[in-house]
């Protein structure tokens, strides 16, 4: 959240809202303190029996493995992404801490293998976000000056005396702290918001040729984007087939705008809705006809179980709420990512959980399952998971604790 908005709610904890840098940190350091941070020894798989895989409460999830922030020599953890080496086939997590950005080969769940880590680009921060496009890692952070770090991620295969410390390929400089990269992966442009450039909107790079980013101008007509998601549209608005699509939450609103022509963006519509604590993110169901978006204070401000809008997109000049689904906790949510029929919610406190999406058309959203990493409570708190990956072909799910780093897990068999 941008410091000069709604300051109440980054003071209670270090959140997933924009803030600024963590600039007097040094690595190894944050704000959380050493007491916060749940390390447990247990590595291996473990099942899901009776509603727990060792001491995680679960349901459907078996957990395969762990690497702990003290592994990382991090005090606290952020976003995580994953890369698929497609010419060796090996599967990798892309793990944000505080002090840089971590490369794990979970390949083998029974040995993980920490390879080493991209120190941050100036200093320390609680904020780091990470996207992959043609093997590259680019990451961004809310530390003062930072940029935008290009690794490439081939890299990894010749890593020889783990952990490595690496060093970034290329940093662009076209701005300098950021809240979140968003890439189109068809298009290959980068999107980095809640930057100090376009009014803290979206701010264009050509990344085609990754080690050579270029800036191609950006957007702020409506003003700070949090977090967006960007595709090359093929959803039900045969208006929009084929152009470039923004949507972007934007702290009280959703602003959806055609980037086609990055010289002359046109915005397309925005859309709020009741009971507002502060718009966080957002994700596509596959057929782009359903937005699922999440509100990051509105437990905790308006008192509401885990809440998840559903907006209905079929026309993209006129969004209507289609659902509304509460979940099972108080927890707060906090990223979510659609994989098919389901929607997978980083959920803080409590953890993990698998929302069945299938019936959506229906206004039906089911909880299959979930995985807490953090089973002290399920209470609206800015602990617990910060975001999850679930895009491998093996279907393993890589989830980033806050408290307690990068976890492996898997629907049971």
């Amino acid at each position: 959240m941008k410091k000069t908005l709604l300051l109440f709610p980054c003071l209670l904890f270090l959140a997933g809202c924009s803030n600024s840098d963590d600039s007097s940190a040094d690595d190894g350091d944050s704000m959380m303190m050493d007491d916060d941070i749940v390390e447990n020894p247990q590595t291996g798989f473990m099942p899901c029996n009776n509603g727990m895989a060792g001491i995680y409460p679960c349901n459907g999830y078996d957990f395969l493995g762990r690497i702990s922030l003290a592994d990382f020599s991090a005090s606290s953890a952020n976003d995580i992404w994953g890369w698929t080496d497609i010419t060796t086939g090996k599967e990798y997590a892309l793990v944000g801490v505080n002090n840089g950005t971590a490369f794990v080969d979970i390949t083998d769940t029974e040995q993980l293998i920490y390879l080493g880590k991209l120190p941050s680009a100036t200093v320390s921060s609680s904020w780091r976000d990470i996207k992959v496009y043609q093997d590259h890692a680019f990451i961004v952070s809310e530390a003062g000056g930072h940029g935008m770090q290009v690794f490439d991620l081939t890299k990894l295969r010749n890593v020889v005396n783990a952990p490595e410390t690496f060093v970034a390929d290329t940093r662009y400089t076209g701005f300098g702290n950021a809240h979140n990269i968003v890439i189109n992966e068809v298009s290959g442009y980068a999107y980095a918001v809640g930057t100090e450039t376009f009014n803290g909107g979206a701010h264009f790079i050509n990344i085609q040729d990754p080690k050579n980013p270029i800036a191609a101008g950006g957007y702020g007509a409506n003003g700070y984007s949090h977090d967006a998601q960007v595709v090359s549209y093929n959803g039900p608005d045969a208006d929009y087939t084929g152009q470039e699509i923004f949507i972007g939450a934007n702290e009280n609103q959703v602003a959806i705008v055609d980037i086609t022509d990055k010289d002359n963006p046109m915005q397309i519509s925005t859309f709020q809705y009741t009971n507002i604590g502060y718009t966080h993110q957002g994700w596509f169901s596959e057929d782009q006809r359903y937005f699922i978006l999440g509100d990051e204070l509105d437990e905790i401000q308006l008192g509401f179980d885990s809440r998840t809008l559903v907006f209905d997109l079929s026309d993209l000049d006129n969004p209507i709420l289609h659902t509304t689904y509460l979940g099972e906790t108080a927890a707060i949510d906090h990223n979510g990512y659609v994989k098919g029929d389901i929607f997978y919610l980083a959920n803080y406190t409590a953890g993990v959980r698998i929302l069945d999406i299938s019936g959506i058309d229906g206004q039906s959203i089911v909880e299959e399952g979930f995985f807490d990493s953090y089973p002290t409570n399920n209470t609206a708190a800015f602990e617990g998971v910060w975001s999850v990956y679930p895009y491998f072909e093996s279907e393993k799910i890589i989830v980033n604790d806050i408290n307690s780093g990068l976890f492996v897990i898997k629907k049971s068999n």
